[in-house]
């Protein structure tokens, strides 16, 4: 965590000692994340969109139909920034001040462009379908060339980009401490239910183990 910043926008200004830079963590968090929100520009409008997204080695890959605004910006080159965030727990303190979230969260800034082999994209995509749900794509069809067509695959480089990660208890005003009040972590998780069946499946198939027991991305 003592790695230095790679730029100043990517160096966190409020509480820095909860920032890091090195790739490990970076990785480790963009690993377990299951959305991304995307902010660009158009014609100097600020826009966000929300995403989901894979990490193979130092890029960050999105897809998604060749008539997205925001994938057709990437496509171009532009500047975009995107963040990820896990939330671990809500910390409820002894003030109304002091109540937080423990959390890990990457921003990344950066400029992405296409990929255009199909074999590339079809790697792609295979590692995304895994990163949301291990096992899946061995059991369903792939993408035909049509389909390969009508999917475009964007890379951006992780470069620049900071963590920023909040764990604990609640840091309340010392006077605060000899309050009534229960304070502590409400520790948060994602969880699956059970899988809901679509109503035009085959009699006799049952859902696969890995949606049974779905824990998330690995």
């Amino acid at each position: 965590m003592n790695q230095p910043p790679p730029s100043d926008r990517a160096t966190v200004k409020r509480l820095p000692k909860r920032a890091a830079y090195d790739l490990a963590t970076i990785h480790a968090i963009l690993d377990e994340g299951l959305v991304c929100h995307v902010s660009f520009t158009i014609e100097g409008r600020p826009n966000v969109v929300p995403t989901i997204y894979v990490r193979i080695g130092e890029n960050l890959y999105l897809h998604g139909s060749p008539a997205s605004r925001m994938l057709q910006v990437v496509q171009r080159g532009e500047d975009v920034c995107i963040a990820v965030t896990i939330v671990d727990g809500l910390v409820l303190a002894r003030s109304a001040f002091h109540h937080s979230m423990n959390y890990r969260s990457v921003v990344l800034f950066g400029t992405g462009s296409e990929v255009r082999e199909p074999e590339r994209k079809i790697e792609i995509l295979r590692a995304l379908s895994e990163h949301l749900i291990p096992g899946r794509w061995q059991d369903v069809r792939a993408p035909s060339a049509g389909e390969l067509r009508q999917t475009l695959v964007v890379s951006i480089p992780i470069q620049e980009a900071s963590a920023k990660i909040r764990t604990g208890p609640p840091l309340d005003e010392e006077p605060d401490y000899e309050l009534p009040a229960w304070a502590g972590v409400l520790p948060l998780h994602l969880a699956a239910a059970m899988p809901i069946a679509d109503p035009r499946l085959k009699p006799g198939i049952e859902p696969p183990v890995y949606a049974i027991d779905y824990r998330g991305p690995k």
